[in-house]
């Protein structure tokens, strides 16, 4: 095991240690939010958690939430989830986050939303001074908007690079069928909520992986152990 992925499992590990029996968890999506999701789903196999109800953010934590054996529902069924654990690219000192660099973003952000409490967990070196200085902020866009909406963000000072599948060469789909745009800025996010605003003003474009006043928890694990951040 990497020291990056003890990390994750040490994240997943203390935030998981936060659910009691009877919750509907909303299952966050990436490579940390994997190691949730099989903590979680260990533990109720070994009786630890029971009548847990997984509600997946992308057809990927849905895909191994079932194999591992962790009852699912919809947001029909349960418009009102108890917590939700997720990943992150990046947070700020006043916990607000970049997530979507799985490709979830629109998924995530919806769970996240219907959720009471959001926990998201991370490595330590997720944490930035200001947004978009360690990752790309991506946004989700409809395909016949791609161009116009890439023209737009340059405009904005933006410099936007088109997400690829894992060939290389065809262009990453999300399960809704849309595409994404990687943004990147040379000296971060100043304002983050006008960004926001920009961004959503603007048909064409689905979602944006600015994750602004969400997060109620954010655990970001050490080699000196996890610190717990709340909002």
């Amino acid at each position: 095991m990497t020291n990056t992925q003890a990390l994750k499992e040490k994240a997943a590990h203390y935030a998981v240690q936060q659910l009691v029996s009877g919750m509907v968890v909303g299952l966050g999506t990436g490579s940390t939010a994997e190691c949730a999701i099989r903590l979680l789903a260990q533990q109720i196999r070994q009786g630890i958690l029971t009548d847990i109800v997984g509600i997946p953010s992308s057809a990927a934590a849905a895909h191994l939430a079932h194999k591992e054996g962790i009852p699912l529902g919809t947001l029909t069924e349960y418009p009102e989830i108890d917590v939700t654990i997720d990943g992150l690219d990046e947070v700020d000192p006043q916990l607000n986050l970049i997530k979507g660099l799985g490709g979830a973003l629109l998924r995530e952000k919806i769970v996240a939303t219907f959720s009471r409490r959001v926990i998201v967990i991370g490595e330590a070196n997720k944490r930035v001074d200001r947004l978009g200085t360690r990752s790309p902020l991506p946004v989700e866009v409809i395909p016949m908007a791609l161009w116009p909406i890439t023209l737009y963000l340059q405009d904005l000072g933006i410099t936007v690079v088109q997400r690829l599948a894992q060939d290389q060469k065809t262009p990453f789909v999300t399960d809704e069928g849309n595409n994404i745009l990687d943004c990147y800025f040379a000296n971060g996010i100043v304002d983050p909520y006008a960004l926001e605003l920009a961004l959503r003003s603007r048909p064409g474009i689905v979602e944006n992986g600015l994750f602004l006043g969400i997060a109620s928890d954010v655990m970001l694990a050490s080699e000196l152990g996890v610190e717990h951040l709340r909002r």
